[in-house]
């Protein structure tokens, strides 16, 4: 399958929106919220500061980060979708004033950012960079925004090096991910994730490549059995 251009990226993203956040919650069991949590462990967002939430969805680590900085830090929400930035600003109806202060909502696209230079303490990034059509310009971008000692934490799937969890990540696929998205009507938006994930540089390339756009440090530590990733940076 040929890589989807970024029009067709940002299609998909606004049919799925509707069932975005269930479908993740059934796809990695909540996994996925635990692997958030450990990503920004390893970065580390403190009171006070002002972080970038990357292909934010519908907000799931804006959140966490916006609990983080408050009440006095900002966590903005990127992401090119208006349908998800539509569910993730509903969804922050529901969250404490002090937390609703703290985010901001702003469509845009990774690869050219609309913000000046050295502006945050941090970002994130989630299940966002496989996705983007350029990815040494989007972690060159990620480090053009950020001050000098910043950090960065960006989780995303992973080819695991084992064979038996190769061929468990390709079960996966084909038993599990398929036939749900058949269940929700959504095969053909889904169908986008083998691709992707076998044109998607393994750990150790994306520390290379991370490092050509400028970080001072580069790390990839993969969890669950293998199968994710998180690429934690420093400026």
């Amino acid at each position: 399958m040929p890589q989807p251009s970024e029009t067709d990226v940002q299609q998909i993203f606004d049919r799925i929106a509707p069932v975005y956040d269930r479908f993740n919650d059934l796809l990695s069991l909540g996994q996925h919220r635990i692997w958030k949590k450990m990503a920004l462990r390893w970065c580390n967002p403190k009171q006070g500061e002002k972080w970038l939430d990357l292909c934010c969805g519908s907000g799931d680590m804006t959140a966490l980060l916006a609990k983080q900085v408050a009440p006095d830090g900002q966590a903005i929400g990127v992401d090119f979708s208006k349908e998800l930035l539509a569910i993730a600003a509903e969804k922050a109806k529901k969250y404490l004033p002090s937390i609703q202060k703290s985010i901001t909502w702003q469509q845009g696209n990774v690869l050219y950012l609309p913000f000046t230079d050295n502006t945050f303490d941090g970002a994130t990034l989630s299940y966002g960079l496989r996705n983007v059509a350029n990815i040494p310009q989007c972690l060159s971008e990620i480090h053009r925004v950020l001050k000098d000692g910043a950090s960065a934490a960006i989780l995303d799937f992973h080819r695991p090096s084992d064979r038996l969890m190769q061929g468990f990540q390709n079960f996966y696929l084909d038993r599990v991910v398929v036939p749900l998205a058949d269940r929700f009507a959504m095969t053909d938006e889904y169908a986008y994730i083998a691709p992707s994930l076998a044109r998607f540089p393994i750990g150790s390339e994306q520390v290379k490549l991370s490092k050509a756009a400028g970080f001072t440090q580069a790390t990839h530590y993969t969890i669950a059995n293998g199968m994710m990733g998180i690429l934690v940076l420093q400026k």
